[in-house]
C-alpha cells in the first residue's frame, strides 16, 4: 500500500460510519408524514361522508341499468359500421322522400347518373364553345351540353 505523508497506508474505504442521528431522523419525519396522510384521508372521508349522501343502495332485483352521458364506447363497432354501411347503401339505391312538405324525393345513385348524363352538365362560355355548348365524347351521353345562365345566388352578375 502506497504511504501517505502522514506515513500512514492510504485506506481505499470509507472511513467514517453512517450518522446514525440522521438515519434516525429520517425514518421519524417519513414516519410523521405517512402518518399525517392517513389523518388527511380520514378527515376527507368523513367529510365526504356527512356532505354527500349516496341514498339508499340500489335493489339486485332491479334490472334498469342507467346509461352513462355521451359520448359512450361502442360495443361492437365492427357490427356498427356494417349496419350503418347497410342503411346508407339501403338510401343510396332507393326511391323515398327527402323532404316530404318541399316535395324532394331521392332516387337511386344510378338512376341519378343516368340523368345527369342524358341532360348534360352546365359548362362555362369560353372561346371554344361560343353558344354554350361543349362537344362530349362518343358513347350513350348526348353530343352536347347546355350552359346554364348564371343567377344572382351562383355569382353571376
Amino acid at each position: 500500500m502506497p504511504e501517505s505523508k502522514t506515513g500512514q497506508a492510504a485506506r481505499r474505504y470509507e472511513t467514517q460510519d453512517v450518522s446514525l442521528h440522521s438515519m434516525v431522523y429520517s425514518a421519524l419525519g417519513l414516519a410523521v408524514l405517512i402518518i399525517l396522510g392517513f389523518l388527511a384521508s380520514w378527515f376527507v372521508f368523513k367529510y365526504y361522508v356527512r356532505v354527500q349522501k349516496l341514498g339508499p343502495p340500489a335493489s339486485p332485483f332491479d334490472n334498469t341499468r342507467t346509461l352513462p352521458p355521451a359520448p359512450r364506447l361502442q360495443v361492437n363497432p365492427a357490427e356498427d359500421l356494417k349496419a350503418y354501411q347497410a342503411k346508407e347503401d339501403a338510401i343510396l339505391h332507393s326511391y323515398g322522400w327527402a323532404d316530404k312538405s318541399a316535395g324532394v324525393v331521392r332516387i337511386p345513385i344510378e338512376r341519378a347518373m343516368d340523368l345527369s348524363l342524358q341532360r348534360g352538365f352546365p359548362v362555362r362560355k369560353s372561346a371554344e364553345t361560343e353558344k354554350g355548348m361543349a362537344e362530349v365524347p362518343d358513347g350513350p351521353q348526348p353530343k352536347a351540353a347546355r350552359v346554364a345562365k348564371p343567377t344572382r345566388e351562383s355569382g353571376g352578375q
